[in-house]
């Protein structure tokens, strides 16, 4: 039954990029016919806006899950612990920097971390790993710089203010759950176990990889469309001033982040598809905290997490990146 919902899930993400690309191939002809004649330009538009944005995005997103795959395949938890400070404070800084050797995007992070907890790593510091791996990392950071071409200090920006507000948010996590168990009782029984012979440790990395593809996919998919729809739509005198404004914008933008669910791999090219709206802090914004809270993996956060601490993340993470935002924004933008 998993198989056959898997099998109707890929073919269906597969067949709707493949009418966007032939709607994309035949634009003019079918402008042009005389029965769709009376469809809106905009809806063309839509599908303009969202294959440019797919279209740039997949082969960071490729390399992202291959990466993914192959740290889950390869790569122990205890080698991730042996790198971290026993003490508690000190432990916090190289765990926001953990991204750069472990690129791992938040949509196959979380069950990480639970890992990680379980074996003994300090809550506060699985914490931070989880919000600052998923921008301060290579692949983020190239994607990034690409998509920012005319102004490739968003990317410098991106990583610097990802690194403070993990940090911040940590702090804060150790304060009030120090030494507390943030894990849901869960079974795991019903899993089946990986073989880890070196036979199959490719077969199972390609497993990984195809199924996290197709996971982050669908998530950029959606996100692309709906972006597609609101720059399409959307009156953008409407959104102008509230755009500029340095006080206003960055929280507008973290809500678009929250909402359209791209994974960190990818959501640079949604962003800069804002650029001539938004202010660079506000873009900035959606870049840094889109990955640590979506919908998508609140959602998984409550499965794996209790409720309080997922509760405590939902209201401190947006209160701290937005802080840090506007403050970043007054000294250097």
């Amino acid at each position: 039954m998993v198989i056959i919902k898997r099998m109707i899930r890929d073919w269906t993400i597969f067949l709707l990029f493949c009418l966007f690309v032939v709607l994309f191939l035949f634009a003019e002809e079918i402008r042009n016919n005389s029965i769709f004649n009376r469809i809106p330009s905009s809806f063309f538009n839509v599908n303009t806006i969202f294959l440019s944005i797919i279209l740039e995005a997949i082969p960071f997103i490729l390399l992202g899950v291959f990466v993914s795959a192959i740290i889950q395949s390869f790569v122990s938890e205890n080698t991730i612990q042996k790198l971290l400070p026993r003490n508690a404070y000190l432990a916090i800084f190289p765990a926001a920097l953990l991204g750069i050797i472990f690129p791992i995007c938040e949509c196959a992070i979380i069950p990480v971390i639970r890992r990680l907890i379980k074996k003994g790593m300090p809550s506060h510091v699985g914490v931070v790993f989880m919000l600052s791996a998923p921008i301060i990392n290579p692949v983020v950071y190239a994607s990034t710089y690409f998509a920012f071409k005319s102004t490739p200090y968003i990317a410098n920006a991106r990583m610097l203010v990802g690194f403070i507000s993990s940090i911040v948010i940590g702090l804060i996590i150790f304060r009030f759950f120090k030494g507390e168990n943030i894990l849901k009782d869960r079974i795991d029984g019903h899993r089946h176990p990986h073989h880890h012979s070196e036979g199959n440790k490719f077969f199972e990395t390609l497993y990984h990889a195809s199924d996290e593809l197709f996971d982050t996919g669908k998530y950029l998919f959606i996100g692309a469309f709906l972006a597609s729809l609101f720059q399409a739509f959307f009156d953008r005198n409407a959104l102008l001033s509230l755009g500029t404004n340095t006080a206003l914008a960055p929280g507008v933008m973290m809500g678009f982040a929250y909402v359209l669910s791209v994974c960190s791999s990818a959501d640079a090219f949604v962003a800069s598809s804002f650029g001539s709206t938004f202010t660079e802090g506000a873009l900035l914004a959606f870049l840094v905290f889109g990955p640590m809270i979506d919908i998508k993996n609140t959602l998984m956060l409550f499965a794996y997490f209790k409720k309080k601490l997922v509760v405590t993340l939902l209201l401190v993470t947006p209160v701290t990146v937005y802080i840090t935002v506007l403050i970043f924004q007054m000294i250097f933008l």
